[in-house]
């Protein structure tokens, strides 16, 4: 594996470079009140969820709230080559938005308004700072819905730029599948349009591709035209449990192999069970569980649901526990979706180092078992939570971060993780991302000639290096 070691994966290089004072002073003749150079201001957007730590703050945070106010600040930032970093929630895992070369930190959360609905071609156009959640609310009188759901209420444009997923993914697919156009402010303020509404087009490079991924490498996203679906007419939930953690995994495997339509399939592990409990108070066995929901016609559910069963009794599960009525079913995916605060919270004062990796359905049960055989065996405290129906599923290391051999032994696990997963066809991260934590990986995965290929693109696109330097690969300019 060409990952660095786990002392250099959580305290990245740091190389700050000089933030000229005639760019602040132009910023804050632009932005006035928009800009800020406060500590607390800066510290806040030079922090996310992951478990690096003692990295500097961003130099100064501007506000933007509109595309006009992106495309303005990233000209002067690039009349003065000063990083970028784009901001929305804040709840990236990999270190996406640390200012690892300092710079500015572009924080587009007020721009977050649903432009328009187009019920009749099932398409939004929303603003970058617009949640997923607050997206759904605004479409609920339309009968429509977006499901692309990761665990944190994350922010439109931050789930572009790190091609997000969640639990709905093994039926609506992810952020790739999912978005048709993009606005995009480039390195050096321009803005483009890349895609249309239309369901397809043969036009030109697929620019839309390029970006959805990008981690704000190669431009800042000022608008999404995502696609959006009916509410199914019925959805059921229902909660599974197993006698072990293979037994869960081979029902999902024979679930997906046979072409049943489930939407979502969730495998949670005794541990997080038992976090989960704590956290959002409920009642679940302490077991290995699945988290399943169907969607369709009642008929079609209830099919659905009765052939699942079947294949569950067949490995040990116990019969469903259902869960119909909306208010039932947010309860449960609440608790689901703040899995991994609920095993932050469970050992106080921890970090979490997490990974993501996702396999080919077949190898699911070859991969995951021998990961959760040797996490079991180094006596770290984990969580296990996975989309199992697409064959992706995190660990989560709860290291305490003052203690390095702890450290040490959660990204040893880590790279194990990851080395099987590559071994087996997969991927180093199904839906997190790279950013800083898995450059190393990148190279393992895609070979050092296609990493050469993306440097390329990069320095076509952004020869100054300001957008988002030093994530996803290095380059010359770091």
């Amino acid at each position: 594996m060409n990952a660095p070691t786990a002392a250099n994966h959580l305290t990245p290089e740091i190389k700050p470079r000089q933030v000229p004072a005639e760019f602040l002073d132009a910023l804050r003749s632009r932005f006035n009140s928009q800009c800020s150079t406060a500590m607390a201001v800066r510290e806040q957007h030079g922090r996310d969820e992951s478990a690096f730590v003692s990295i500097p703050p961003p130099s100064v945070v501007v506000f933007a709230k509109s595309t006009q106010d992106i495309s303005d600040a990233v000209a002067l930032a690039s009349k003065f080559s000063v990083p970028v970093i784009p901001f929305g929630v804040g709840s990236s895992l990999e270190g996406h938005l640390l200012a690892v070369q300092g710079g500015m930190s572009l924080d587009v959360s007020q721009m977050n308004k649903v432009l328009s609905i187009n019920a009749e071609d099932l398409t939004v156009t929303v603003q970058p700072g617009t949640t997923r959640m607050q997206l759904n609310n605004e479409l609920k009188t339309t009968g429509l819905f977006f499901p692309i759901d990761p665990g944190a209420d994350a922010s439109i444009g931050g789930m572009c730029a790190t091609r997000a997923s969640g639990t709905n993914a093994v039926r609506y697919g992810t952020m790739r599948e999912n978005v048709l156009a993009l606005e995009v402010v480039n390195a050096k303020g321009e803005v483009i349009k890349t895609g249309t509404r239309a369901k397809k087009s043969s036009a030109g490079y697929d620019l839309t591709r390029l970006f959805v991924g990008s981690e704000g490498t190669l431009g800042v996203i000022s608008e999404v035209t995502l696609k959006i679906y009916p509410i199914p007419e019925a959805i059921s939930a229902a909660i599974c449990s197993f006698p072990t953690i293979e037994s869960a995994v081979r029902t999902t495997i024979q679930i997906i192999q046979m072409g049943i339509p489930i939407a979502r399939v969730e495998l949670i592990d005794k541990n997080s069970v038992r976090m989960v409990n704590a956290h959002s108070k409920l009642n679940l066995s302490e077991q290995p569980l699945l988290l399943m929901e169907f969607h369709g016609s009642p008929q079609g559910v209830k099919e659905q649901a009765q052939s699942v069963q079947e294949i569950a009794h067949d490995h040990g599960g116990q019969d469903f526990e259902w869960a119909s009525s909306p208010e039932e079913r947010t309860k449960l995916w609440s608790a689901r979706h703040n899995a991994y605060f609920a095993a932050i919270q469970s050992r106080p004062g921890c970090r979490a180092i997490s990974t993501d990796t996702c396999v080919p359905i077949s190898r699911l049960a070859d991969c995951l078992l021998k990961s959760v055989e040797e996490t079991e065996a180094s006596k770290l405290p984990f969580f296990l939570v996975g989309h199992v129906g697409d064959g992706n599923f995190h660990f989560g290391y709860l290291i305490n971060p003052n203690d390095p051999a702890e450290r040490e032994t959660a990204e040893q696990l880590n790279e194990k993780l990851v080395a099987r997963a590559l071994s087996m066809g997969g991927t180093c991260t199904g839906e997190h991302g790279i950013g800083l934590h898995k450059m190393g990986f990148l190279v393992d995965e895609a070979g050092a000639a296609a990493v050469d290929m993306m440097r390329t693109i990069k320095a076509a696109l952004d020869p100054k290096n300001i957008m988002n330097p030093g994530k996803i690969f290095t380059t010359v300019a770091s």
